[in-house]
Parts: structure tokens; C-alpha cells; sequence
């Protein structure tokens, strides 16, 4: 208990102490919630230094006292840098008639304490963070004159309790987040003159109510998204004299009743839907000064007079749907017109001369309309004319010598239309002129060396003409170009070195000409120069070693010239953002400084001859989105370290010399669209991560020495447009997950060792266009029918394998293929009709297939049994052979039988005596045929049989007997 007293005694002092604290001032209550207030308060420049106790709070920074001194009346802390939270306290300055805490850095919500302040007239909480709703309770202070809360982060509808200040006169609730609808009970606001909601999401229609605001002066509700048509009503508002309902969704034609608030000054009504004619009754507007009907729908012709709009300084109507031309009385040389904005419509006919009588205008935009015709010399009565814009249009003929004389001129845009001829030398008398554009045109001749008298042109735009000749040697006099395009013409010859002189120089850009020659030394004074573009052009030589000082370079295109040498002078920004070199003859290495383009985004190098290997600093460029080495002489493994790139999209590395297997870390680019390691020595199997790159749109691996399978992760790649694996050492089978690849329309998988049956998955490939392309490999089976689905198919090989059965006839629907090879395979049967246009090589080495343009299949078919014939014949001819043989053979038995039995006969003959002998032989010659010796032979079929009388003599001791017997003759030979 006793330490709850002490607790309260010790209380009670530190409040008595506060209180005697601030009775030195004036008004002690006043004084005290002030420094209770700043105390929450973050004062980082002291703005508050001067609030303390023992000071006069009258006098302190921002407040206001009463004239009696007895008050604080007014607190204005507008833009002291102040932040923190608005206090509730601020309640307790019960006197207090303005609270001014605009432009600082206060968060938080409004209180709704501030409700209490029922003396308040001014209440200014703009341009702060404040977020949360508008209190309710704002509604409760009912001498509130001015409310001004705007640009903050405030939320949600706008409190219909805003209807109860019925003195209040300004009321900005603009650049917040407010949704809803404007509340109607904004009409009970009889005072008000200002009503500023812009930038906010309100929304639906602009309620009826508001004519109740009678003393509506200013009414500013642009940018938010209210629809329906503008209300009739506001026309009875007759002390307005600013309506703007800019850039939302409203409709409808413009009410004629607008025509009747008399003191209009600025009437803002672009974009929005409203369509239907500009009411002529809008040239009663005697006070109109502004008039913005622009980005709308509205048609007709143009009505609106500056005879009678006399006070009209500036009429915006562009991209809008009006026609015709600009009426003959359209303004008078008394007229006020300073700007005319006619663009993106449709007005036609050739330049209003109309015109030519509102010597007042300054500027003039006729822009994308469907003028024609030529300029008018007599375009200089225009003399304050400072921008004339009649780009994208259908003018033509020369430009007029008389353009020389608008010696106000600033900006002149001629471009996007059919101008001919040469430049006027006049133009050089156009100092003020600081931009023209004149590109996409038809001029022609040289670029007049007088332009570089123009001292204040800032931008020159020339692209896309016939321009000829070399640049002027004066251009270095243009020391404020800051803008040179003088792409795609036919300008020739060195590069002036003066051009180094205009070292304001931003962009540079004299790509798609006939250039040659080295670049100026002069370039290193160019150290503004953000875009360096000369592609397409043929200029040569090593690069001067001084543009390595052009440290704000961001984009250079040097590509397809014939520069040599290192590219190290072109790298000494930090700031490349493009570095394009492709078809060049650069050399050497990649400097490693190239490393230091943090903010690189494409790097294309490709067609050169540059060397070594990729070194591991390029993993720092992890802004890298295109990458292109290709076709030059690089060599070593791909680094693992640009797997920090991983913004990748495009790397093209195909014909260099790179070695080693396809890293698996390729996987992990899940932003990759192109991958082309085509024409290197990489080895290995296709690795499975690739699959996990779900953006690929192409993927080319064709010519290295790949082997095993295609993996089926493969078919995770459902967004492939292009798959080359062909001419490596692949093998085994098409994966049938290939079939998930919906949108492939290029596969090509030849020359490998694949093997199996062509999957009929791939007849599920429907969007392939370009080519499928299987051919030398080692499929079997049949063609499947399945692919005669792909009815986008422009070219088919499927030639040098080993294919069999017939070729599908359904295939013959294919109306788009335009290429087939089915040669060298083991097809038979008869082709589709409409395969009779493809060429015979189509369907070569294929020994049983038939039908146009191959022979027949009648024809086939008869030699098919014509060849059956000559089998029999030939098997009939072997058997009449074969038994003409054996025939013979048996003939030849016989022939040898009767000559040994004819020798048999002429032994036993000799036996009889050589007298008996001789008689009997001349006998044998010249007697009966049929007797021989005494004995008679009887005949068979078979053979000659002896008579029964010489059956004896046949024994086995015959021979022997012959023998002896020639021996005794010949012994009696000797004796005769």
C-alpha cells in the first residue's frame, strides 16, 4: 500500500512540474499538449527547435495565436520534414482554426479526433503517407472552409458525412486510392468551388446531385474510372470554368448543355468512349481558352470555329474518328490559336491552306491522317510556327526551298511519307531548328552540307531514305547533336573525324550504309555516347585502342563489317548493356575485362575468329540473356561457372571446337529457349536434366559424337519447337514420352544407330511442319499408319533403313508434303496415287514396291508370272537334259558291250588257222552281212546275244587262252 501512495505522490509532481512548467507562456494548456505532441514526433532538421517550455509558445515556429495572445488559432508545419504519426492530441487545440501538416512525412491513419475541433477552417494533410479511411467524424467540423487531405495512401469510399460541411469551399481528395462512387451527398456542398478527386479508382456514374453545388468553379475528376454518360446537369453549374473528366470509361455524345456554362475556360475530356459528332452548339463557348476532346470516338467533321471561339488558345482533337478537311472559315489573322492538334484521324485532302490565315499558331500537328499532296510554298506565312508535325501521312514532291523562311521553326517532323527529291541548301537558315526527322521518306541526292549551319539541332533523323554520298566534313559544327540516325541509306565513303567533335553525342547510329574506311581516332571525345551503331556497313581495321575511354557505352552493333584485330578498345564501359560484333574478322582471345558489363544482357560474337577457351569470369554476367559464340574457333570444355547466368535464354555455341561432354548443369536454366552446341567435339549421352528446361524451343545437338539412348526426359519438353540430334552415335529407341512434344514442328534424328519400330506416338506430333527426318538408322517394322495425321508435314525421310511391309495409303493424305525419301529400305507393295508426283529416287532400293512413279503393279504382276514360267521351263528343260543324259549313258553301255563281245568274236576267229582265216575274212567282207564265221548273232532290245554255240567259248580262261594262242603265232611267224 505504502508504495502505491509514493507511486501517486511521485505522479502528481511530475504533473505539477509540467504545469508550472508552461505557465510562463500564455497559454499554458495550449503550450502543454503542443510539447506533448512534438515529444512523438521525429524533427530530423529542428524545425521544432524553438518549442520549449520556457518560451512564449506564441513564438515559437508555425503557431499562430489569437490577437489577444490568449489562443492558439492556426499551426502551420507545411514541408519541415516531420514524420510520424498525427497525434490525437491535436484535439485538445480546441481553438485552433487552421492545422496545416502538409508535405511532410507523416504515416499512419487520420484520428478521428480531429472531429472535435469544432472551431477548425482550414484542415491541410496533403502530400504525406497517410493511409486508412477518412474518418466519419471529419464530417463533425462544421466551420470547415478548406479540406485538403489529397496524395496520400488513403482507402475506401469517400464518407458521405463529407455533405455536412456545408461551409466548406475546397475539397481535394485527389491522388489517393479512394474506390467507390462519387456520394451524392457532395451535392449538398452549396459553397463549394473546388472539387479535386483525380487519380483515384472511383468509380460508377457522376451523380445528378452534384448541380447542387451551385458556386462549382473548379471540378477535377480525371483519371479514375467513372462510366456512364456526362450528366445534362452540368450545365446548370454556371460559374464553372474548369471541367476536367480525363482518361476514364465515359460514354455517350457530348450533352449539349455543356454549350451554356458561359464562363468555361477549360473543358477536358480525352480519353474516354464518347462517340457521335462535336456539337456545333460548343462555339458559344465565347471563354473557352482550352479544348481537349482527344482519344474519344467521335466522328464527323470538324465544326468547331476559331472565328467564334475567339478566346480558343489551344484545340486538341487527336486519335479520334473525324473526316473530311478543316473548314475554309476556320480562324481569321485576329485569332488566338496557338496550338492545333489534328492527329491520328482520318482527315484527307491536301494541306489546308485554311490554315495559312491563323498566323498565331505555334504549334501544329496534322500527324497520321491521309493529307496528301505537295507542301506549299507559301507554308512560311506560319512565322511563329515553332513545331510542325506531318509525319505519317501521304505527302509528296520536293520538300518547298520557302521552309527556310520559318525562322521560329523548332522541331519539324516530316517522316512517314513519300517526300522525293533532295534537301533544300535553305534549311541551313533554321537556327532555332533543334530536331528533324525525316526518315521513311524517298529523298535522295547528298545531305547539304549547310544542315551543319543549324548550330541548335539536338536530333537528326534521315533513316530509311536514298540519301547518297559521304557524310558532311562540317558535321563536328553540330557541337549540341545529341541524336544522329542516318541508318539505311547509301552513304559511302570514310567516316568524318569532325563527327568526334559533337561530344554531347548520345546515340550514333550510321548502320545499313556503304561505309568503309577505320574509324576516326577523333571517337575518343565521344564520352556522352550511350548507342554506338554501325552494322552493315564495310568498314575495316584494327579498332583505335581510344574507345576503350567511352565509359558510358551501352549498346554497340559493329556486326558484318570486316574489323579486325582485338576487341578489347570496345570494352571499357561498365555500363554494356548489347555487345553485337557478329561477322567480323575479330581475333584473339575474349578479354576477361569483359567480365566487368555486370549489366550485359546479349553478347553475340559469332562468325569471327576468335580463340582460347570461355573463361570461368564470364559466370559474374548473371544479366545475361543471349549468348552467341558460335562459328568461330573456340576450344575447351564449356565452364561450369555460367551456371550462374541463370537469365539465359539463347546460347548458340555450334561450330567452334569445343570438347568434353554436354554439362548437366544446362538443366538448371530454366529461363533457356535456345540451346545449339551443334558442329563441336562434345561426347557422352545426351544428359536427362535438359529435360527440366521447360521454356526450350529449340534444341541442337546435331554433328558431335553423342552415344547411348535419348533420354525419355526428353519428352518434359513441352514446349520444343525444333529437336537435332542427328549425325552422332545415338542408339536404342525412340522414347515414346517424345509424343508429349506437342509442339514440335522440326525433328530430326538421322544418320545414328537407332533402333525399333518407328513409334506411332509420333503421329500424335501433329503440329511437325518443316521435316521429320529418321533416315539412316537402324529402324525395322513397318511405317506407321499413325502418321498420317500429320497433315502440316512438309518433308519426310525415313530412306537407308530397314523397313518393311507396305507403305500406308493413308499417307497419301499428306497434301502438304512436298519432300519424301522411303529409299533403301525392304518396302513392297503398291505406293499411293499421289505419291506419282515425288521423283523415282524416292522409292529406290525398295525391290517390291510398285505403282507411279515406279512401274505398274499389272506390269509387276505379269513379270511376276512371266518369271514363274521360266522356272518351269527352266525345271522342265533340266529334267529333258537330265534324261537325255541318262540315255546317253545307257547307250554308251550298250555300244561298249558289243564292241567287247566283237573283240570276243575276232579272238575265237584267229583260233581256226591263217588260211581258213584269210577265206573267212574275205568272206566277212564281201558276203552275207548276216553270216560272220559260221555263226549267226541273234537280236533283243537290249543288246546282241552269241548263238548257243558260242556260249561255251565264254569262260573265264579266255584271256588266257588269247594269250597262249598269240604266243603259238607267233611262234609260227618266226619259222616262216
Amino acid at each position: 500500500m505504502g508504495s502505491i501512495k509514493m507511486c501517486q505522490m511521485m505522479l502528481f509532481f511530475a504533473v505539477l512540474s509540467a504545469v508550472l512548467a508552461v505557465t510562463s507562456g500564455t497559454n499554458s494548456t495550449d503550450s502543454y499538449w503542443l510539447l506533448r505532441i512534438k515529444s512523438e514526433l521525429v524533427d530530423p532538421v529542428g524545425v521544432l527547435a524553438s518549442w520549449y517550455s520556457r518560451t512564449n509558445s506564441c513564438s515559437w515556429k508555425g503557431v499562430v495565436c489569437s490577437d489577444d495572445q490568449l489562443h492558439i488559432i492556426g499551426l502551420n508545419l507545411s514541408g519541415s520534414g516531420l514524420s510520424g504519426s498525427i497525434s490525437p492530441e491535436f484535439s485538445h487545440l480546441t481553438s485552433l482554426q487552421t492545422l496545416d501538416l502538409s508535405s511532410n512525412n507523416f504515416t499512419g491513419s487520420i484520428p478521428p479526433e480531429l472531429g472535435l475541433l469544432q472551431n477548425l477552417r482550414e484542415l491541410l494533410l496533403y502530400s504525406n503517407y497517410l493511409s486508412g479511411k477518412i474518418p466519419t467524424e471529419i464530417g463533425l467540423l462544421k466551420k470547415l472552409q478548406v479540406l485538403r487531405i489529397g496524395d496520400n495512401m488513403l482507402v475506401d469510399e469517400i464518407t458521405p458525412s463529407i455533405g455536412n460541411l456545408t461551409e466548406l469551399r475546397v475539397l481535394g481528395l485527389a491522388y489517393c486510392q479512394l474506390t467507390g462512387s462519387i456520394p451524392a451527398a457532395i451535392g449538398d456542398l452549396k459553397n463549394l468551388q473546388f472539387l479535386d478527386l483525380q487519380k483515384n479508382s472511383l468509380s460508377s456514374v457522376i451523380p445528378e446531385e452534384i448541380q447542387g453545388c451551385v458556386e462549382l468553379q473548379n471540378f477535377a475528376a480525371s483519371n479514375n474510372k467513372l462510366e456512364g454518360e456526362i450528366p445534362a446537369s452540368l450545365g446548370n453549374l454556371k460559374s464553372l470554368q474548369i471541367l476536367n473528366l480525363a482518361n476514364n470509361s465515359l460514354s455517350g455524345s457530348i450533352p449539349l448543355e455543356l454549350s451554356g456554362l458561359s464562363n468555361l475556360k477549360y473543358l477536358n475530356l480525352l480519353g474516354n468512349r464518347l462517340s457521335g459528332k462535336i456539337p456545333s452548339e460548343l462555339n458559344q463557348l465565347e471563354q473557352l481558352q482550352q479544348l481537349d476532346l482527344s482519344s474519344n470516338n467521335l466522328s464527323g467533321t470538324i465544326n468547331l470555329l476559331n472565328t467564334q471561339l475567339k478566346s480558343l488558345e489551344a484545340l486538341v482533337l487527336f486519335d479520334n474518328l473525324l473526316t473530311g478537311s478543316i473548314p475554309s472559315n476556320f480562324c481569321t489573322s485576329s485569332s488566338s490559336l496557338q496550338q492545333l492538334f489534328l492527329a491520328q484521324n482520318k482527315l484527307s485532302g491536301n494541306f489546308p491552306l485554311e490554315l495559312l490565315n491563323c498566323p498565331s499558331i505555334r504549334q501544329l500537328d496534322l500527324s497520321g491522317n491521309s493529307f496528301g499532296g505537295v507542301l506549299p510554298p507559301a507554308l512560311e506565312k506560319l512565322e511563329n510556327l515553332t513545331d510542325l508535325l506531318l509525319n505519317n501521312n501521304s505527302f509528296s514532291g520536293k520538300l518547298p526551298r520557302e521552309i527556310g523562311n520559318m525562322s521560329s521553326l523548332e522541331t519539324l517532323y516530316l517522316f512517314d511519307n513519300t517526300f522525293t527529291g533532295s534537301i533544300p541548301v535553305e534549311i541551313g537558315k533554321l537556327q532555332k531548328l533543334s530536331s528533324i526527322y525525316l526518315y521513311d521518306n524517298q529523298l535522295s541526292g547528298k545531305i547539304p552540307r549547310e544542315i551543319t549551319n543549324c548550330s541548335s539541332l539536338s536530333e537528326i533523323d534521315f533513316f530509311g531514305n536514298h540519301f547518297m554520298g559521304s557524310i558532311p566534313a562540317t558535321i563536328g559544327k553540330l557541337i549540341n547533336l545529341v541524336f544522329l540516325q542516318l541508318r539505311q541509306n547509301d552513304l559511302s565513303g570514310p567516316i568524318p573525324p569532325s563527327l568526334g567533335y559533337c561530344k554531347k553525342l548520345h546515340t550514333l547510329a550510321l548502320a545499313d550504309n556503304k561505309l568503309s574506311g577505320s574509324l576516326p581516332p577523333t571517337f575518343r571525345f565521344l564520352s556522352e555516347l550511350r548507342l554506338f551503331s554501325l552494322y552493315n556497313n564495310s568498314l575495316e581495321g584494327p579498332l583505335p585502342e581510344s574507345l576503350f575511354l567511352l565509359k558510358k557505352l551501352g549498346i554497340i552493333n559493329f556486326s558484318h563489317n570486316r574489323f579486325s584485330g582485338s576487341i578489347l578498345p570496345l570494352l571499357g564501359s561498365d555500363f554494356l548493356t548489347l555487345l553485337d560484333l557478329t561477322n567480323n574478322s575479330f581475333s584473339g582471345p575474349i578479354p576477361s575485362r569483359l567480365a566487368m558489363s555486370k549489366n550485359l544482357t546479349r553478347l553475340r560474337l559469332a562468325h569471327n575468329l576468335l580463340t582460347g577457351n570461355i573463361s570461368s569470369e564470364y559466370g559474374q554476367l548473371k544479366e545475361l540473356k543471349f549468348l552467341d559464340l558460335s562459328f568461330n574457333n573456340f576450344t575447351g570444355e564449356v565452364v561450369p561457372e555460367l551456371s550462374n547466368c541463370k537469365k539465359l535464354e539463347h546460347v548458340l555455341l555450334s561450330n567452334n571446337r569445343f570438347n568434353g561432354m554436354i554439362p548437366s548443369w544446362l538443366g538448371g536454366l530454366q529461363k533457356l529457349g535456345e540451346l545449339d552446341l551443334s558442329f563441336n567435339f562434345f561426347h557422352g549421352t545426351v544428359p536427362a536434366e535438359l529435360g527440366q528446361c521447360s521454356r526450350l524451343l529449340k534444341l541442337s545437338l546435331n554433328d558431335n559424337s553423342l552415344s547411348g539412348e535419348i533420354p525419355p526426359e526428353m519428352g518434359n519438353l513441352t514446349s520444343l519447337n525444333v529437336l537435332d540430334l542427328q549425325r552422332n552415335n545415338l542408339s536404342g529407341q525412340i522414347p515414346s514420352t517424345l509424343q508429349q512434344c506437342k509442339k514440335l514442328y522440326e525433328l530430326r534424328l538421322s544418320e545414328n544407330s537407332l533402333t525399333g519400330s518407328i513409334p506411332s506416338e509420333l503421329g500424335t506430333l501433329t503440329e511437325l511442319q518443316v521435316i521429320l527426318d529418321l533416315s539412316r538408322n537402324l529402324f525395322s517394322g513397318e511405317i506407321p499408319s499413325s502418321l498420317e495425321n500429320l497433315m502440316k508435314l512438309e518433308s519426310l525421310n525415313l530412306s537407308c533403313n530397314q523397313l518393311q511391309g507396305q507403305v500406308p495409303p493413308s499417307l497419301g493424305k499428306l497434301t502438304s508434303l512436298h519432300m519424301l525419301d522411303l529409299s533403301n529400305n525392304h518396302l513392297r507393295g503398291q505406293l499411293p496415287s499421289t505419291f506419282s508426283e515425288f521423283p523415282l529416287s524416292s522409292f529406290m532400293g525398295n525391290d517390291k514396291l510398285c505403282g507411279p512413279p515406279l512401274e505398274s503393279c499389272s506390269e509387276y504382276t505379269g513379270q511376276e508370272q512371266k518369271r514363274l514360267s521360266n522356272t518351269a521351263v527352266a525345271g522342265i528343260i533340266v529334267a529333258i537334259v537330265f534324261t537325255s543324259t541318262l540315255i546317253c549313258l545307257v547307250l554308251l553301255y550298250i555300244m561298249v558291250r558289243i564292241w567287247c563281245t566283237w573283240r570276243k568274236v575276232m579272238i575265237l576267229s584267229s583260233e581256226s588257222g591263217g588260211t581258213e582265216h584269210n577265206m573267212e575274212e574275205e568272206k566277212w567282207d564281201y558276203g552275207d552281212e548276216k553270216k560272220r564265221k559260221g555263226e549267226y548273232w541273234k537280236v533283243n532290245t537290249m543288246a546282241l546275244v552269241p548263238s548257243k554255240e558260242e556260249q561255251n567259248l565264254s569262260s573265264p580262261t579266255c584271256i588266257f587262252q588269247l594269250k597262249m594262242d598269240s604266243e603259238t603265232m607267233v611262234g609260227q611267224g618266226d619259222v616262216f
